[in-house]
């Protein structure tokens, strides 16, 4: 496999050495600037860097565009106009998490075999290529497009040594939020726990080592199970006086993560619910305690 990359950021840096890594040959890196593309290049053991598509040469079977998602459209515009490419032994896919490979109609009209190709995994800008890795080894991949397409794919996949799940394109917006839910939003619940942890006032500075055997065990049993078998805690029990307990605290000491645990108590509430572990009357009674403690009724009414 010959691949040329688009977009010299972390995802193309990193999936591009993970591919090298399996044999394969990035011919091509391109970058908006040379000296991302040089430094990029250096990483994948390619010497053919440019800032210009027409770079990527004839003997290319894989174009793989990892630039964000707003400029995917306009790189697939671009190649279709490169007329030394052979577009129908030609495989071009996008990383993006939102679009669908309709973004790259521009290439698929010209005979190429298109595919959507997102790496379920967070590659922070603010971490080396060298040090996100290990994390990208084994991972799914969203996917849409084709048959045909899909089965590229999987070979890119495998050569990555990850999975692909296909997405349906009405969904790809839904599932990109579901990733948003499985990072960004897990990264916020960690940001709130190391606020509460430093008003502890304890002698220890880091709060992920004392959180931590509960973090990985509740994860452990949610793998084993299912979220809602793991759900433990006073919600799972029914304890409106200890969850009251615990809003009048963060009411005194914290009101700014008010909000925050008046809403995940609610999805609580939900999630207990549906398991069974909680009746009516307790289901009622924490609702209650939420709506005691909240500015707004809005948000509760919408769970009755």
């Amino acid at each position: 496999m010959k691949v040329a990359i688009i977009g010299a950021g972390k995802v193309g840096s990193v999936l591009g050495r993970l591919l090298v890594e399996h044999g394969e040959t990035v011919s091509c890196v391109i970058s908006r600037s040379i000296e991302s593309a040089r430094r990029a290049g250096k990483f994948l053991h390619c010497s053919h860097v440019s800032t210009s598509v027409e770079s990527v040469s004839a003997e290319t079977n894989l174009i793989f565009i990892s630039t964000p998602h707003a400029a995917v459209q306009t790189v697939a515009q671009q190649l279709a106009r490169v007329h030394h490419l052979n577009f129908k032994r030609l495989a071009v896919c996008h990383a993006s998490g939102m679009l669908t490979a309709k973004a790259l109609e521009a290439v698929h009209r010209c005979g190429a075999t298109v595919f959507s190709f997102h790496p379920l995994q967070t590659f922070p800008r603010d971490f080396r290529p060298s040090d996100i890795i290990e994390s990208a080894r084994g991972i799914y991949y969203g996917v849409d497009g084709s048959p045909r397409a899909q089965r590229v794919a999987e070979q890119l996949a495998t050569a990555l040594g990850g999975t692909i799940i296909v997405i349906p394109p009405d969904l790809r917006a839904f599932y990109h939020a579901a990733c948003v839910v499985a990072s960004n939003h897990l990264t916020v619940m960690m940001a709130v726990l190391e606020e509460m942890f430093h008003m502890l006032r304890t002698k220890k500075k880091n709060f992920y080592p004392v959180f931590e055997p509960i973090i990985t065990a509740t994860l452990k049993n949610i793998n084993a199970t299912s979220p809602a078998h793991a759900l433990s805690g006073p919600v799972s029990r029914g304890g409106a006086d200890t969850v009251a307990e615990h809003f009048a605290s963060i009411k005194q000491h914290a009101p700014e993560l008010l909000p925050y645990f008046l809403r995940l108590t609610l999805e609580t509430v939900r999630l207990a619910t549906a398991k069974g572990s909680i009746d009516k009357v307790q289901t009622g009674a924490l609702r209650d305690v939420v709506r005691a403690f909240s500015p707004s009724s809005s948000s509760i009414q919408e769970l009755h």
